[in-house]
């Protein structure tokens, strides 16, 4: 597989000019008369914002060509997430049947996390990758990655600027939701000068930042503040009150009769924590299974901790999944963070 690629932001990498490489994805859709877009597995606002936005731009544009959004596994959109226009018409990728010209990748730095997408991708054409992860390897004939990015949905922005392509304020509602939940309302480490240009392109364009304020953020089923209350009451401190940590056991979601696609925001709960730089929240997927959620609040970078158990992300945000128990998980985990912790005493 020939490969364009595109890393802004990462040296020691001969890259082209992004409009080189834009022009490429460019000539991809033009050639193609059945396109796939798909984000990565246990989806974010990010991952669906930009894959709608992409998407329904794409249709606006190329009203003749078969586009399709696909979800990388069976789960359903997360319910914080379904006003976005389009988010109810995503199908999983176990349904999709056809060998398609193009499939594009968006938030997605490793070919497995496309979940059961991966096997589309195998069989398309050509592959794009649009993303914002750092990646150890690449899977796309054309890659643009840029990790500077405060989320995938800033890259598709540029690139449907770029390209002319249309955004209608249903285009720029998804990729401000992509924007807003991966800033973490822009109070993350991330929330660069280019997120606030983007937002301020968005909102110009028609995106109703009170409307994905009070969707994403504000509309929390009861339920899911008393679950919130438990990993709360749980919380617990390491490293001089430098680490906290929480958790929450699948008994606990069953119990307040929560789903897992609701619990993105329970590591904010445990990050909040006055005098935590580096937070952990353990959730158990099912026996024997945990997923995990790392964040930093300073320089520290957790996506190593990450990368160790498997997973990765950011260096202020990363996720892994650990197979063992919840006490398993932490005997592993917290030794690991509270050395990472201690590089800022040396």
């Amino acid at each position: 597989m020939s490969s364009i690629s595109c890393s802004c932001g990462e040296e020691g990498l001969d890259a082209p000019e992004p409009s080189f490489v834009w022009d490429s994805v460019v000539e991809k859709i033009e050639d193609a008369e059945t396109i796939v877009i798909c984000g990565h597995v246990n989806p974010d606002g990010d991952a669906i914002g930009s894959t709608l936005a992409l998407g329904q731009s794409l249709r606006r544009r190329y009203p003749q060509k078969a586009i399709s959004c696909l979800l990388p596994t069976e789960a359903p959109v997360p319910r914080v997430y379904r006003f976005l226009p389009g988010a109810t018409d995503m199908t999983p990728a176990s349904s999709y049947p056809l060998d398609p010209d193009l499939f594009i990748s968006v938030d997605v730095p490793t070919i497995e996390r496309l979940g059961d997408a991966a096997a589309i991708a195998m069989r398309s054409e050509y592959v794009v990758t649009i993303d914002h992860h750092p990646a150890r390897s690449e899977f796309g004939d054309v890659v643009v990655r840029r990790p500077e990015a405060a989320a995938c949905a800033v890259i598709i922005d540029d690139f449907l600027i770029f390209a002319g392509y249309p955004v209608d304020p249903d285009v720029a509602n998804c990729l401000l939701t992509g924007l807003v939940t991966d800033t973490g309302r822009f109070q993350y480490q991330n929330a660069n000068c280019e997120a606030f240009t983007c937002a301020s392109r968005l909102v110009h364009a028609g995106a109703d930042p009170a409307l994905v304020a009070l969707r994403v953020y504000q509309s929390q089923r009861l339920e899911y503040l008393h679950l919130e209350s438990v990993v709360m009451g749980r919380i617990e401190a390491a490293a001089e009150g430098r680490i906290t940590y929480s958790y929450a056991l699948a008994s606990d979601l069953a119990k307040h009769g929560v789903s897992p696609d609701e619990c993105d925001g329970l590591v904010d709960v445990v990050r909040a924590i006055d005098g935590s730089i580096v937070c952990l929240f353990l959730r158990e997927v099912g026996e024997g299974e945990i997923r995990g959620n790392l964040r930093s609040k300073c320089s520290l970078d957790v996506s190593q901790i990450a990368a160790r158990h498997d997973g990765g992300g950011h260096a202020a945000a990363a996720g892994f999944t650990f197979y063992g128990t919840v006490e398993e998980a932490l005997d592993a985990l917290l030794p690991e963070l509270i050395e990472l912790v201690h590089t800022l005493d040396a």
